[in-house]
């Protein structure tokens, strides 16, 4: 095999440990898997945090020990950690944490068509000359192949899920391979009716601390001077939403970001700005609305009206999808916990 070789594969121990198994996996590059392991084996101890099994490294040797199960996904994350390695892309504590979420997930994911042998991780990835992305979750694989697959894509889910630097990485990504002609990035320019008036300078200056995040992630996927050259010349172009009406938008992947903050004949605007040959994508949080009291969500409401349409994608993350600081998944968890407390409290009021 490219990446290990399974020794024992599961080994039966004594009456009582029936469902232990004993793994033993060898890496054919030491080099690799130094780096695999991570400096003084953080990266086994991590996945032995996580997963619950004991990881013992002897040289280019692992030992795996634990519960079949874990063991199993031990094996998987490791085999998905010693791939990305071996394409030349650095792993970090993120990446640890990401196979661990798709070794678990592994049975269930969204595969496509494969020569992989059974039981390989095969997470999605998008590619630009810059950077290679690899889903970190079951349900960020089965957004980035939607996005690889659909015209319209709905990505709904909490902060730090990746759900709108995804969406920019495979914009980046097209355009890169000639597939798409300009990226068209969208937001509600302020969350509550889009008045700039009061903000000092230009439009452009108005406009561009909203805009931020969509930037920060064009940056990431490519190099600064093209990002900015792109700019200029108007392939890549950065609005607020209020600048889309009575245009048709061809050859292009858009994006509309924080799509909750939109009202119903924004959303319905921009949905209708989809031409030839162009991919949509819209991103939001439907629990974080900021709209006045009594104005609709765009958001929600085309999530109802278009339910079933063909042709349009929905990936719904959770808190299990935060891919920031692990502290920000429980946060997310408290929020949306009392968020459902004060809901019932309402509801027998």
């Amino acid at each position: 095999m490219s990446a290990a070789e399974v020794k024992n594969l599961p080994q039966n121990l004594p009456s009582g440990a029936s469902d232990m198994a004993h793994i033993v996996l060898t890496f054919d590059n030491n080099k690799l898997a130094s780096a695999l392991y991570g400096q003084f084996d953080e990266n086994l101890a991590r996945l032995e945090q996580k997963l619950g099994v004991d990881i013992r490294s002897r040289g280019n040797q692992l030992t795996i020990k634990g519960s079949a199960s874990a063991a199993e996904q031990a094996r998987r994350a490791l085999d998905n950690l010693y791939g990305i390695l071996q394409k030349g892309a650095d792993i970090g504590q993120s990446d640890v944490d990401g196979a661990v979420r798709m070794a678990i997930a592994a049975d269930d994911q969204l595969t496509l068509p494969t020569l992989e042998r059974k039981g390989k991780v095969s997470a999605a990835q998008i590619s630009t000359r810059k950077k290679t992305i690899y889903a970190r979750s079951l349900n960020q694989d089965a957004y980035m192949r939607a996005l690889e697959r659909s015209e319209l894509v709905f990505g709904i889910g909490p902060a730090g899920t990746g759900k709108t630097f995804l969406a920019v990485a495979h914009a980046a990504m097209l355009l890169e391979r000639g597939m798409v002609e300009r990226i068209v990035l969208s937001r509600p320019a302020v969350e509550a009716g889009e008045r700039l008036g009061f903000l000092p300078g230009d439009m452009k200056e108005k406009v561009d601390p909203y805009l931020r995040p969509l930037y920060d992630a064009l940056y990431e996927m490519m190099p600064a001077d093209k990002v900015e050259r792109a700019i200029a010349a108007e392939v890549i172009e950065i609005a607020p939403l209020a600048f889309m009406r009575g245009r048709t938008l061809a050859h292009s992947a858009v994006i509309l970001d924080e799509a909750q903050n939109t009202t119903p004949m924004q959303m319905k605007m921009f949905l209708t700005r989809l031409g030839e040959n162009s991919r949509m994508i819209v991103t939001g949080d439907p629990t974080q609305i900021d709209l006045p009291q009594n104005t609709k969500s765009g958001l929600v409401e085309a999530l109802r009206i278009l339910d079933g349409v063909t042709g349009m994608v929905t990936v719904r993350f959770n808190e299990g999808d935060v891919v920031r600081h692990p502290l920000v998944a429980e946060i997310v968890k408290a929020y949306d916990r009392d968020g459902k407390l004060a809901r019932g409290l309402g509801a027998e009021s």
